[in-house]
């Protein structure tokens, strides 16, 4: 047998696949400011609205911010030293988005960390390298083995100083997903943004940061969108067809904003996406995450190469189309990123292994950069 095929029989599936990708990370407010009555939260009602709303996050990534959205920090710390142990068992990752590094904020952000690592996934580090450069990722990275190493970093590239630095920010293995601070980068480069026009405003920045992140094997997460809309999507909408219908007769003007969006960010191929509201997270949700139909038409894609013989050269007939390797890539990438959203059954999941298996390992790297092999 071929080494260059054997490899996946006795490696672990997780190690192949990259793990999961954080999704749809909705922002989280640990104390929360009521502009109704002009006044925070107490400790109590906090706690209480956590309790009520946050221990069932739809989101594929519950992010606490105690950073720029945080005004009390030191409540707030107190809130999450409290809360965090009280989670049930979870589908969704918890996140930190921490302060710069070294200011005295982050240091109390690392004392609330070591109390409870084994809450927390991931941490977002703020203004990532705009000071000390790719050191500050290697000293957060250093400190956390002797806290808890799964615990993962997502530094925020919020300046050009930081666009440029990203491949040594990205070099660590601590570091799988990157994210675009759109806001701060465009105040930092003099850009004023859009609502509705800042992919275009920042496409040039966006792609360089897509190339080096593809280029070292990590994901991307996307911007953050300030239009709300006034209504919900359900949840049971979720094929192309369905979320089309929903915006023509119920969407206002932002839900199809946001959803567009999220669907251009989603073609791109950024690996999530942060929302400031509920309201956004179902919209993005389906626009990131391939439904079951489309799982279904390239699992049919992928049987047909197989049993053609061509998943590694030559062409079939599909449905009218003319397909090839690089079309057969596509639907595998499909898959993968339905299982990297938890979106997968086992079945398919099952599927793609058997796929994966099928091909060598520079092709799988081609494919999908986000796994060790």
């Amino acid at each position: 047998m071929n080494y260059e095929y054997a490899f996946l029989d006795n490696v672990d599936e997780q190690l192949v696949l990259g793990g999961f990708w954080p999704g749809i990370q909705l922002y989280y407010p640990p104390v929360k400011y009521n502009p109704a009555k002009g006044e925070y939260e107490t400790m109590e009602q906090a706690a209480e609205r956590i309790r009520k709303h946050a221990h069932h996050c739809p989101a594929h990534t519950l992010l606490f911010d105690l950073e720029d959205g945080c005004r009390q920090k030191e409540m707030s710390r107190e809130l999450l030293k409290q809360e965090l142990p009280k989670f049930p068992e979870r589908k969704f990752q918890i996140a930190l988005r921490i302060n710069p590094f070294r200011t005295p904020e982050y240091e109390k952000d690392l004392e609330l960390i070591k109390a409870v690592s084994e809450h927390i996934d991931v941490i977002i580090l703020a203004k990532a390298g705009e000071v000390y450069g790719a050191a500050e990722i290697r000293d957060l990275s250093a400190w956390l083995v002797g806290v808890n190493d799964k615990i993962e970093i997502q530094p925020i590239i919020e300046h050009p100083r930081s666009l440029k630095l990203a491949p040594d920010l990205m070099q660590f293995s601590s570091v799988t997903h990157v994210v675009f601070g759109i806001h701060d980068f465009s105040k930092a480069m003099a850009i004023h943004l859009t609502p509705e026009g800042w992919i275009d405003e920042l496409r040039t920045y966006l792609r360089n940061l897509l190339l080096e992140a593809r280029i070292a094997g990590k994901g991307v997460i996307g911007g953050v969108e300030v239009l709300i809309n006034d209504t919900p999507m359900p949840e049971n909408f979720i094929e192309p067809h369905d979320v089309r219908r929903w915006l023509d007769l119920h969407g206002d003007h932002n839900s199809h904003v946001v959803h567009r969006h999220a669907i251009e960010e989603a073609q791109m191929g950024l690996t999530g996406k942060q929302v400031i509201h509920p309201y956004h997270i179902h919209l993005c949700k389906v626009a990131f995450t391939p439904s079951p139909l489309q799982i279904d038409r390239n699992v049919r894609v992928l049987q047909a190469a197989i049993d053609a013989d061509a998943l590694l050269g030559g062409a079939i007939r599909f449905e009218g189309e003319m397909l090839d390797p690089p079309m057969f890539g596509k639907a595998l990438q499909t898959l993968l990123r339905a299982y990297a959203l938890k979106s997968l059954s086992p079945e398919h999941k099952a599927f793609a292994m058997d796929v994966l298996k099928r091909l060598p390992v520079h092709v799988i790297r081609e494919n999908w950069p986000y796994g060790k092999v």
